[in-house]
């Protein structure tokens, strides 16, 4: 059962089949289907307090653990990491938000003290 004040963000895939769910609370990526069909759960030590999240257009599943500070990709199917993005040893702190931007290749951070980081992709 989700409640209302265990969702932070949540972002649906390309084609509109999945919703992906940040909870906090419950340290955990949920992926529904679009009845609301629990399909995935994840969880990582590096994805404590989920917080942002973003699906590229190509479907790629991008969220940040807010401790202890990564940039994470995470498979369309929302069970399995496929990459470490960004750490703190990359100056991510407290991360609230992530977005891609296939205009500039770039992966934006938005961090809670008011600092947004740019990393470019290849």
């Amino acid at each position: 059962m989700l409640l209302c004040f265990a969702v932070d963000q949540c972002a649906v895939s390309p084609t509109g089949d999945r919703l992906y769910i940040s909870s906090p609370i419950q340290n955990k990526l949920l992926t529904l289907a679009r009845d609301g069909t629990l399909l995935a759960t994840y969880t990582d030590p590096a994805l404590v307090r989920p917080c942002g999240l973003h699906v590229t257009p190509a479907g790629q599943v991008l969220v940040c653990g807010y401790y202890p500070g990564t940039v994470l990709q995470v498979g369309w199917e929302g069970q399995s990491k496929l990459a470490t993005l960004a750490t703190q040893e990359d100056g991510v702190w407290s991360p609230w938000s992530v977005c891609f931007s296939s205009t500039t290749s770039s992966i934006i951070v938005g961090q809670e003290d008011d600092t947004i980081l740019v990393f470019r992709v290849e």
